[in-house]
């Protein structure tokens, strides 16, 4: 990881730390819905997904991948049908609390999520 790589995550880390301890938190998951042929998932998959399970919001949301056309598991709850791919799905419980549709780029990606998880953690 290259210096902007480790303070892009100092942040959002150190601000996940301090509110993990406030409650017991209900479980994270991310869920990634992606299709055959997806541009913006294969470049997800290029810039994000390799380090995705070592970073503060990996640790804090685990990614779950399904495909678009696929029958929803019973077990997760959305809010909406998903239309489009790459969508980024935040659950808390199995429940859908927030959700990125479409691949804005790493540099946004990761604001994003880590303002998501924020957020559903202070619920």
């Amino acid at each position: 990881m290259g210096v902007n790589m480790t303070l892009r995550h100092l942040v959002p880390a150190l601000f996940l730390a301090c509110l993990a301890p406030m409650a017991l938190a209900a479980e994270l998951e991310l869920v990634m819905i992606e299709q055959p042929g997806c541009v913006y998932c294969a470049r997800w998959n290029a810039e994000v997904a390799p380090e995705y399970p070592i970073t503060a919001e990996g640790k804090a949301a685990p990614l779950r991948r399904l495909q678009l056309r696929d029958t929803l598991p019973p077990d997760i709850t959305l809010s909406r049908t998903v239309v489009f791919t790459p969508t980024f799905i935040l659950l808390s419980d199995s429940v859908e609390q927030d959700r990125i549709e479409g691949y804005p780029g790493e540099d946004f990606f990761w604001p994003l999520l880590s303002g998501m998880i924020a957020t559903a953690q202070t619920q």
